[in-house]
């Protein structure tokens, strides 16, 4: 950061005082913004959008863009817009930094289309990591109920139904599962599957090795192998190079009765090959908190369908999710104003 005078850092989001406060503090070099009253009120721990149905009235939303215009630095995408981060960078030749209050916030930075020669001086950072220890419970909480067979527990508890003879159930320590995308979220999710017993692969564009791992394969390899995997784990980001990675041809090559569940982006998995897949048994079950449409269009198969679960994008949040997105702000905020290296940082090709 060369700016000789104060920066100036806008809380873009919905952000509570105390964190505001924390932030106030650990950066005393920096002028901090909030104006709550031009914010939405958040519904719950890790709001960032807030209330849809909060509204400004043109005088407010006049102000609030005023206000960001005088950023050198934002603590979240404003309104969840990259339509009003790209009007703002164009109108405010001072910004330079954008965190995204998410993990998958390249796809934000892409939306506010952002020239390559205003790229040149401008730096974005998402959150991805802050989200992976419940990403990773999730994804475990869908292998096992996919490898136990939730959903015939459930119906025969419906029907006070005790079967005879009883049938056998999947043990993790059985299973070859493959976690496709190897970033913060996908490593944190290969060790604790290892560390519970399972035979981890991973693939990822960047083929780097990763703890937990049995085997790391090349992204133009993986038809080779899908047949060996039991359960697949997708942790990709939402990009032009993953849309519809997992389609009928990818998940027809899975191991019969192999376990899907997706806590990356819904635009991965192509919806239509999935529900296909799930009626014919090539697929046995599927946890999905992302889809590609959100919210889930109501007539959509996936909704009733027995052998998938269905959460709303909700499997990151936790109580604790604004505290470990502002420590990570902090952080990577020292190191911007020291010209260090920082967390995260945006692909400006692939945009994650």
């Amino acid at each position: 950061m060369q700016n000789e005078s104060r920066p100036r850092i806008v809380i873009a989001t919905p952000l509570n005082e105390e964190l505001t406060n924390r932030i106030i503090t650990e950066l005393p070099e920096c002028d901090i913004v909030s104006a709550p009253e031009l914010q939405p009120p958040a519904r719950y721990a890790g709001d960032w959008p807030g209330d849809p149905n909060f509204k400004r009235t043109p005088e407010e939303q006049e102000r609030y863009e005023d206000i960001l215009a005088t950023a050198d630095a934002l603590f979240a995408v404003p309104d969840e817009s990259g339509t009003l981060l790209g009007k703002i960078i164009q109108r405010n030749d001072n910004l330079r930094w954008v965190h995204t209050t998410a993990a998958g916030g390249g796809a934000q930075i892409k939306r506010a289309n952002i020239s390559p020669e205003r790229f040149e001086s401008f730096t974005a950072t998402t959150s991805a990591g802050v989200h992976g220890q419940t990403l990773t419970e999730f994804a475990l909480f869908g292998v096992l109920a996919g490898a136990k067979d939730l959903p015939r527990i459930q119906k025969d508890q419906r029907n006070s139904h005790w079967p005879e003879p009883r049938w056998t159930m999947r043990a993790l320590a059985d299973m070859t599962v493959l976690v496709l995308g190897l970033g913060g979220i996908g490593s944190r999710t290969a060790a604790v599957f290892s560390a519970v017993g399972a035979r981890v692969w991973g693939a990822s564009r960047s083929g780097r090795p990763v703890e937990g791992l049995e085997r790391v394969i090349p992204m133009d390899e993986l038809h080779s192998v899908l047949g060996e995997v039991d359960a697949l784990v997708v942790t990709l980001p939402g990009t032009d190079a993953t849309r519809h990675l997992v389609d009928a041809e990818f998940l027809n090559a899975l191991k019969d009765d192999a376990v899907v569940v997706n806590v990356g982006r819904g635009s991965v998995i192509d919806e239509v090959a999935l529900v296909d897949a799930l009626d014919r048994g090539k697929v046995s079950f599927a946890a999905l908190d992302v889809t590609d449409r959100e919210p889930l269009a109501s007539e959509s198969p996936l909704w009733q369908h027995e052998k998938v679960m269905i959460t709303p994008h909700n499997a990151a949040l936790s109580d604790k999710e604004p505290d470990r997105v502002v420590a990570l702000f902090i952080e990577n905020a020292k190191a911007w104003l020291a010209g260090g290296e920082m967390k995260n940082v945006v692909d400006k090709d692939h945009f994650y």
